[in-house]
């Protein structure tokens, strides 16, 4: 017994050691790794194939440059590389880094050691997604994933990559987590990459992974799997414990032989709108590890079960946006676990208003307004935990009592309103929002005295108003606004100028607007906005010319404005010398191009097109170090095309089209290696 205790002994330092070793980093607050030192230098094929790698990227937009990563040095105290105590590269995480390559490099695959690869969130389309909002060919390699055999963890999620999931992927038979999740957000803050993947056969990509615990497809195309998905995960996954098939043209129904899978910790199956109507699979409510159920967006019918959850740690049910599905919400086994439950857009009658006593740990809430009246509010009491809550209004008949039992809940920080009708309430009643950080507004009539209102709650951070009916502009109190960060504008007919108050939010750091509806010049005051990061601005219904102070912002990375401007473009402009992305097509500026846009040497994209510029082309702008993207078409600029000698080895997409030029394309365009978009028509 002695001898067992010691050899179990001996074997945990061992693997105390390893694990140090084999990860040899940890996240550290600012995003960087802090290495722990390895016993051996990292073996010179495996270093060779990781120089090749960083060779691959370009590092216009990321977060690092991977200083560390240099030739003649341990590789095992590279950032984002981890080694075992024989020096094989065992650990290789550059997770949201925001690298940029043409494709997945394949040195990768001569590090056969890897058990854990990590490369989500950076951007392998050459910034071909970001640039076109679409990519022209597939970038993911058909081969070489089957030699990291001895992967236990691979994440690729969010990385812009595109085609059919390989093959040897599922010949990873030691993978226990996959990751190729990518959702893309079509919404107007929409600057950042997703996936575009699909599975011609799900049978064969699990056939061989029976050690997968982790499963992430979120966006990924799985329409061709039928009616049999279900099935096939049952038989080859039969120890999963997170399923994620978010968004995935699922078309076969949830079948019963999902229930074998007793192991389900995290279901995730929303937004498959494709799956047919049916009624919700009771035997989900015997999953008895249970703590995430989401379920939004899947055509649900009928009257929801009566029975009892028996998971005793559900955590999150998620049933809304099935407008068919009706009954009580359910019991739970522990109702004291419960963080998130959203309701809206069911069609649920009431709630056994008793059950909800225990709901001592809930923080987001949604409901549609079948279920909101006073009755029902008054008997819920306070929910001390509850910071996010969101109500469906279109049917309720009384806001004031509503709005009260909002203002009594002190730790509520994110409110979403939707088709809220506040000409029924007075002004005053925006009061009982004034501990919020965030408010969203969708669907509201929005009268001016509330406008108003809403720049009295001080404690703002983000605003959102998206679709909504307004009777006037934003008016002189939302220069009160002092700690908002965040003004997102969407489809909102504002009429009238902008407030010179908007000068007052010195610590904004985004501003969206598409389709504002305001009239006149833009406000000179914009240029106090000293701490803006990004600036979108489509249809903002701005006129009159661009004002120069807008130089003023010099903190500012993204530039986006397409409006009906007159003028020229502002010498100012070029003082913003931390601008990746300027884009300012379609606002008729006239003029030459002026050459402080040479200043912008950061720049990672520029389009001027669809403007009425004119002038010759100057060679300078070629010249601009990390310009991936360039589009000066449809404009009335003139002369010759300059050679490209000195042209930023960078440059994906090159635009010169329907202008006046003239004279023969230079031969110095064959020095463009990496272009993949070339128009001089």
């Amino acid at each position: 017994m002695a001898f067992i205790s010691w050899a179990l002994l001996l074997f945990l330092a061992q693997l105390h050691a390893l694990h140090f070793t084999s990860r040899a980093h940890r996240a550290d607050g600012g995003g960087n790794l802090t290495h722990l030192p390895a016993p051996f230098l990292c073996h010179l094929d495996q270093a060779k194939a990781l120089l090749q790698l960083k060779n691959s990227f370009f590092f216009g937009r990321s977060t690092t440059t991977l200083p560390s990563w240099q030739d003649g040095t341990d590789c095992c105290l590279w950032e984002g590389v981890g080694c075992d105590s024989s020096g094989n590269v065992t650990v290789l995480d550059l997770n949201n880094r925001g690298l940029s390559s043409y494709s997945l490099d394949p040195s990768v695959f001569s590090i056969t050691s890897l058990r854990y690869l990590d490369l989500s969130q950076n951007d392998f389309s050459g910034g071909r997604w970001a640039i076109r909002r679409t990519v022209w060919s597939e970038n993911i390699p058909a081969t070489g994933f089957e030699n990291l055999d001895l992967l236990t963890h691979l994440n690729l999620s969010n990385s812009a990559l595109y085609g059919q999931v390989p093959i040897g992927i599922g010949r990873l038979v030691n993978l226990i987590s996959l990751d190729l999740s990518g959702d893309c957000y079509n919404g107007i803050r929409d600057m950042n990459t997703c996936n575009g993947l699909g599975v011609p056969n799900f049978d064969t990509l699990l056939s061989n992974l029976s050690s997968l615990r982790e499963l992430y497809l979120d966006g990924v195309d799985l329409s061709s799997s039928g009616a049999g998905w279900c099935t096939s995960l049952a038989t080859s996954v039969p120890h999963l414990e997170v399923l994620s098939l978010a968004d995935c043209g699922l078309s076969g129904s949830i079948h019963k032989t999902l229930s074998r899978i007793q192991s389900l910790t995290v279901i995730n199956l929303q937004q498959n709108h494709d799956i047919p109507p049916n009624r919700f699979p009771e035997f989900f409510m015997d999953f008895i590890n249970l703590t995430e159920l989401r379920l939004s967006h899947i055509n649900f019918e009928g009257w929801f079960p009566s029975r009892t959850f028996q998971s005793k740690n559900l955590r999150v049910l998620d049933l809304s946006n099935n407008p068919d599905l009706s009954g009580h919400v359910p019991n739970f086994s522990n109702a004291s676990c419960l963080e998130t439950l959203r309701l809206h857009g069911t069609n649920f009658s009431s709630l056994k208003l008793t059950s909800y006593s225990s709901f001592k740990s809930l923080k987001d809430l949604s409901l549609d307004g079948n279920l909101i009246f006073v009755e029902y509010l008054s008997s819920l009491g306070s929910l001390g935990s509850l910071f996010q809550l969101g109500l469906v209004l279109e049917s309720a008949s009384q806001l004031k009592p509503i709005f009260s039992w909002i203002g009594d809940h002190k730790n509520l920080t994110s409110l979403t309103l939707v088709g809220c009708n506040f000409s029924m309430t007075a002004p005053s009643s925006v009061g009982n929002f004034r501990f919020l950080r965030s408010l969203n507004m969708v669907e509201c009539n929005l009268p001016r005295t509330i406008l108003s209102a809403i720049g009295n709650l001080m404690d703002l951070q983000t605003l959102e108003i998206v679709s909504c009916t307004t009777h006037g502009s934003l008016s002189s109190s939302f220069g009160n606004l002092k700690n908002l960060r965040n003004i997102y504008i969407d489809l909102c007919a504002l009429s009238g100028p902008m407030t010179a108050a908007i000068g007052n939010l010195t610590n904004l750091r985004n501003m969206h607007i598409n389709g504002g509806g305001f009239s006149g010049p833009m406000p000179a005051a914009i240029g106090n906005l000293t701490n803006l990061r990004n600036v979108l601005i489509i249809d903002g219904g701005f006129s009159g010319t661009m004002p120069s102070a807008i130089g003023r912002l010099t903190n500012l990375k993204t530039l986006e404005i397409h409006d009906a401007y007159i003028g020229t473009i502002p010498y100012a402009i070029g003082q913003l010398k931390q601008l990746t992305w300027l884009d300012l097509a379609g606002c008729n500026f006239s003029g030459s191009i002026p050459s402080s846009v040479f200043n912008l040497t950061k720049l990672t994209k520029l389009d001027l097109s669809y403007n009425s510029l004119r002038g010759e082309i100057l060679p300078s702008i070629y010249t601009l170090p990390v310009l991936h993207d360039l589009d000066l078409s449809w404009n009335q600029l003139y002369g010759p095309i300059r050679e490209f000698n000195k042209v930023p080895p960078w440059l994906v997409s090159l635009d010169l089209s329907r202008n006046e030029l003239s004279g023969p394309i230079p031969k110095t365009i064959v020095q463009l290696t990496r272009l993949a978009h070339l128009d001089v028509s």
